[in-house]
């Protein structure tokens, strides 16, 4: 009965000594836990408001887990790199901020056409056929000619056409600006275009034009009938172009 009495309080501290051990092993699991360290992506420089990501502007640094944010763009390889190039800030980014997911959006409708219009160009609207709406994609170039009314030296009005822009860079197809959706992001705003596009005769075409092109692009969708030529990819020639007319043709 001794013995028994003795070996009780010798199992009960053993037991404690366990479950000691135990809680320690795992605090200190956690605590290496929250110092491991993390490849994050920092800004390098100040990002502003509606920028589009470049990679000079952002780098990896190592910081403890403790210290990520919760969104913040964890990087294991460098593919993972790739996950932000052509998305745009949300907010302002100040250099050495970690970047999270929560601060950007993808290249969409939601970000904006300015994002897309290179410095010192105007963004602009023209219309295009519905059919042709889906061979045109961001990225690439056309001409713009005009159809008009004008009038000859002996009174009379001829219809003629004039190429009055060339080697023009296409910065969004409708809503699309071309980079930075996902493939279930895209299609549903296909779908939505698509439902759209049954009330509408017309798509439309967003331009990237110095001034005196946005003006002369202005002057020709009050005066006469636009129509987008599509350039084949990589060519950027300019060619002198006199105007066409049924006269000209069958002279």
């Amino acid at each position: 009965m001794e013995k028994k009495g003795v070996m009780i309080p010798m199992v009960l501290a053993m037991l404690a000594a366990v479950f000691y051990l135990m809680v320690l092993s795992s605090k200190q699991r956690a605590l290496e836990s929250d110092y491991q360290k993390a490849k994050v992506l920092v800004a390098t420089v100040d990002i502003p408001e509606r920028t589009v990501l470049r990679p000079d502007m952002v780098t990896t640094m190592d910081i403890p887990r403790k210290y990520m944010q919760q969104d913040s763009f964890e990087i294991k390889t460098e593919s993972d790199m790739k996950l932000v190039m052509n998305l745009v800030t949300r907010t302002r980014i100040p250099k050495g901020d970690q970047l999270t997911q929560s601060s950007l959006v993808s290249l969409s409708p939601e970000s904006g056409l300015s994002v897309k219009i290179p410095p010192g160009y105007r963004g602009a609207m023209v219309p295009i056929d519905p059919e042709m709406k889906a061979l045109i994609k961001p990225g690439d170039r056309v001409d713009v000619l005009v159809t008009f009314d004008a009038m000859m030296n002996d009174g009379r009005k001829e219809k003629v056409t004039a190429t009055i822009l060339q080697n023009v860079l296409v910065i969004a197809v409708g809503t699309n600006l071309g980079q930075g959706m996902s493939a279930a992001e895209f299609k549903g705003l296909a779908k939505s275009e698509a439902k759209t596009a049954a009330f509408s005769e017309k798509a439309t075409l967003s331009l990237a034009l110095n001034p005196t092109e946005a003006q002369y692009l202005a002057l020709s969708l009050n005066q006469g009938t636009p129509t987008v030529i599509l350039r084949g990819l990589g060519d950027v020639e300019m060619h002198p172009m006199e105007m066409a007319s049924f006269r000209k043709l069958f002279r």
